[in-house]
C-alpha cells in the first residue's frame, strides 16, 4: 500500500463530463445528472482501501446529513479489477448496498473519469460550484487510520456549507492521503508515474 496524496488540481478547473454506470441501479450518471444543484461533490473512493474503509461511515453519513440540500454526490471507484477484485463492481454494489450509500456509486472502467480529474488516491475528494468550477479538492477531514481523529467530514463539509452559502471556500485546503489509483498496466497517467 503506497500511501499517495491528492494532486491538488487547480482551483477554478473544469469539472469534466462523464457517464459512468451506477453499481446498484445500473443507470448512467452523468454531470448532467446534476442540473440544478448548487455544488456537486466527486469523490473517488474503493472497497479494498483501509484509508477509505476508515471513513466509509462518515460518507454514508455525509450523504445522508446533505440528502435534503442543494448537493449532487457521485461517488466513482476506477481501480483495476483484474488485480483488485475487491473492487468490482458486484463488491462495490455490495459495499454500497451495506453503507446504505444515498449517492450514486460508479465504476470508471476505462479509468478516463479518474485521469480527468487527476485523482491519485482513494479518497479523492473534489467540490464543484454551481458553475461546475472546482472550489474545493483535498481531503475529508484530518482523520486516517491510526491517528485518534474522529471522522468528521470537516473539511468537505465547510466547503459545500461555503457554497451552499454563496460564501468563498476556504483557500487553505490539504491534500488528501490513501491508497494510489490502481492502474491498469500502462494506463499510469503521467502524475502518478
Amino acid at each position: 500500500m503506497a500511501l499517495t496524496p491528492s494532486t491538488m488540481l487547480a482551483l477554478g478547473s473544469k469539472a469534466a463530463d462523464f457517464n459512468l454506470p451506477d453499481v446498484v441501479s445500473g443507470k448512467k450518471v452523468s454531470l448532467s445528472s446534476f442540473t440544478g444543484k448548487r455544488a456537486v461533490v466527486v469523490m473517488f473512493i474503493c472497497r479494498h482501501c483501509p484509508y477509505v474503509q476508515h471513513v466509509q461511515q462518515g460518507l454514508a453519513r455525509l450523504g445522508r446529513d446533505y440528502a435534503s440540500k442543494d448537493v449532487g454526490f457521485v461517488a466513482i471507484s476506477a481501480n483495476d479489477v483484474q488485480n483488485y477484485p475487491d473492487d468490482s463492481p458486484e463488491n462495490l454494489k455490495k459495499m454500497a448496498q451495506e453503507l446504505n450509500f444515498t449517492f450514486a456509486f460508479c465504476y470508471d472502467e476505462s479509468q478516463e473519469v479518474a485521469k480527468a480529474y487527476s485523482a491519485a488516491c482513494t479518497p479523492d475528494f473534489f467540490v464543484f460550484d454551481a458553475n461546475r468550477t472546482l472550489v474545493y479538492r483535498g481531503q475529508l477531514d484530518d482523520s486516517r487510520p491510526g491517528n485518534g481523529k474522529p471522522v468528521t467530514g470537516r473539511d468537505l463539509r465547510d466547503a459545500m456549507d461555503a457554497v451552499l452559502a454563496n460564501r468563498p471556500v476556504r483557500a487553505d485546503q490539504r491534500p488528501s492521503l490513501g491508497c494510489n489509483i490502481k492502474w491498469k498496466p500502462g494506463r499510469e497517467p503521467v502524475h502518478a508515474r
